[in-house]
Parts: C-alpha cells; structure tokens; sequence
C-alpha cells in the first residue's frame, strides 16, 4: 500500500474508477496519469447500476437520480471512445463495472493483484481508499487537493441552466452527449428533481 505519488517502475495492472457521470477533462487527465504507472488498465465504472448502489454517507448525492443520468453502457462507450481518441489502443485498457458501494462484491470485478490509483479531493476519496486497503488492495494516490477544478455536479448543472459545458470536456466526450441528446435528459432530470 503506497502512497509515492507516481514514482517507480510500471506495474503490469492497474486500476482506475469513477462514476462519471459525465466524463470530463479532469477524468481524463486521471486515466491518463494512471494507465502511465501501469502497462494494462482497467477502468471501473462505480455505481453501474445506481438505482441498486446503497446511500453513501460520505457522499449521498451519488445516489440522486438527476446525479446520474447516464447508463453504464453509455458511460463505458464514451470513456472508450475518449482513450481510443488520445490513442489507445484495445489491448491496453479494459472498462469494467466496479460497485464500491458494495465492498463484498469487488472481488468479482477487480483482480487483487492489481494497483489502484486513486485521486482525492474529500470524504469520499479519503473512504474509497480506506475501503479498498480494507480489502486488501494495494493503493497509489497520484494526487490530492482540496477541490475538484471541474466535476460533473457542474457540468450538469451548467446543461441544466443552458449554459456552456462544452469546453470542461474531452472532444469525443461532447460528441457522444450532443450525439444521445444528454443535455436534453440532464435539464429534465434536474426539473423533475426540483
């Protein structure tokens, strides 16, 4: 369990995970940071089905609907097209499910031998690496700061309003979402939420 902030050889498998839930710049830059400390890297979708996902003390808003609007099936193709897009190829990462809201079921998800690298900004991120060295996973915290310079609470709440978002994400990610039409489904969430 270390927390050397990047230094040292690559390992064979790594880690990623997130709910994005809209897949930003600052993801982007995470994944990226990640799949340099490891040679394969997979990349966990959390909450993959959050209607199922448990309230999160540390976090409650990760289970409101307007907090998720896309499935797991659009998430993992716009996160593959965003890595395909920096050049990536296939053999190089994986998207898995990865349901830290239930820590007994990790295991079927995540191969133990594999670094998680992580980035925390609050509670949350403090809980999730707690929660996985708990099961015995080996961490690497790539960063920390005290708050996220784009999140999708604010990229969502910026659909919503009919503000810009366009520029807090990756090409391939506006494409995706202009594509699916999910800033129309983000504005009517949030006002079905109101």
């Amino acid at each position: 369990m270390s927390e050397d902030n990047g230094a040292g050889d690559k390992v064979e498998l790594g880690m990623a995970h997130g709910r994005f839930q809209i897949f930003h710049r600052d993801h982007l830059r995470y994944i990226l940071a990640a799949k340099q400390r490891c040679r394969r890297l997979l990349v966990g979708i959390t909450s993959p089905d959050p209607a199922e996902a448990p309230l999160e003390r540390t976090a409650p808003h990760r289970k409101e609907p307007a907090a998720n609007p896309l499935t797991y099936y659009e998430r993992m193709t716009m996160i593959s097209s965003c890595l395909y897009a920096e050049g990536l190829g296939g053999h190089e990462f994986d998207i898995v499910p990865f349901p830290i809201e239930s820590p007994g079921e990790l295991a079927n998800y995540a191969p133990l031998d594999a670094v998680h690298f992580l980035t925390i900004h609050d509670a949350w991120g403090e809980e999730k690496t707690a929660r996985l060295r708990g099961l015995g996973y080996r961490t690497e915290i790539l960063w920390r700061s005290a708050h996220k310079e784009i999140s999708g609470t604010r990229i969502r709440a910026a659909m919503a309003a009919g503000e810009g978002w366009e520029h807090l994400v990756p090409v391939a990610t506006r494409d995706f979402l202009v594509a699916h039409r999910i800033p129309a489904r983000v504005a009517r969430r949030t006002t079905a939420a109101r």
